[in-house]
């Protein structure tokens, strides 16, 4: 835990290095130091189709979600995700949409192998 899940609209990666920003966005929960360096998972999901408002595949996005197991106070949450939208606003200002959602899991339905 976390898993840091960065979804993005396709044309958004002609203009970004969505990798470098991934790498960013990690370390930035890394540095955190509100979890273990080995518990930080990140990954990109590329949106091929997606609508917003009256705009087909038209406004780019990006929507980072957080996903914790409990434990973490809402003052830690709300500044991780604080930390985050400051790398995300640097790097990819002049995509149409950027958001955040940090939310806990419920431990009592989370499994896990290995």
């Amino acid at each position: 835990m976390p898993h840091l899940i960065m979804e993005y609209s396709n044309s958004s990666e002609e203009r970004l290095n969505m990798q470098g920003l991934l790498e960013d966005l990690h370390q930035v929960a890394i540095d955190s130091e509100l979890f273990s360096v080995n518990d930080v998972k990140s990954r990109a999901i590329r949106v091929h189709s997606w609508l917003v408002g009256d705009q087909e595949n038209n406004a780019d996005f990006i929507h980072i979600t957080l996903e914790l197991l409990s434990g973490r106070t809402a003052e830690q949450k709300r500044q991780l995700s604080r930390r985050l939208m400051d790398v995300l606003a640097e790097q990819a200002n002049h995509i149409d949409s950027l958001t955040i959602n940090v939310r806990d899991m419920e431990p009592e339905s989370f499994q896990k192998i290995g």
